[in-house]
């Protein structure tokens, strides 16, 4: 394993969160992307397309903070418990299979590992204790 993140959702205030985060640790942000600027934007709607896809900032030695909004557009509801996930940066697509598959036993697989839009192979479950993992190889950070 490369490193470990923790990736948080926000029910459409990631950029003031993260302005704030910014504010507080210093630096800049390692990536930011927009809902209308995915391929998949047509399907987003109006409203929501200027919330954030995928925003990264470093802190502390390194370590990535990173979130989304989620899009009740888009049938996402975001209640506590379901506002994180741990990110893995694995070094292999099979370790990216075998570590899902054994995460996923007992629990609930979300988005099974395929390419992803932005280069990395990719995966995210939620385990049986409840706790959302994603799993990626490849390019980490969407750009």
């Amino acid at each position: 394993m490369s490193s470990v993140s923790i990736y948080l959702n926000f029910k459409g205030n990631t950029e003031e969160a993260f302005n704030f985060y910014k504010s507080v640790f210093g630096g800049d942000f390692m990536s930011l992307q927009r809902f209308r600027d995915t391929p998949e934007a047509g399907k987003i709607a109006e409203k929501d397309r200027d919330k954030i896809m995928h925003i990264a900032l470093p802190i502390l030695n390194g370590y990535l903070l990173m979130a989304t909004d989620t899009l009740e557009s888009m049938g996402q509801k975001l209640t506590v418990g379901n506002n994180f996930s741990i990110v893995l940066y694995l070094d292999s697509e099979q370790e990216v299979n075998r570590l899902f598959d054994l995460l996923s036993s007992g629990g609930k697989a979300q988005v099974k590992p395929e390419k992803a839009f932005w280069g990395a192979y990719f995966g995210m479950t939620t385990d049986r204790f409840g706790i959302q993992w994603m799993l990626s190889y490849g390019s980490s950070v969407p750009q």
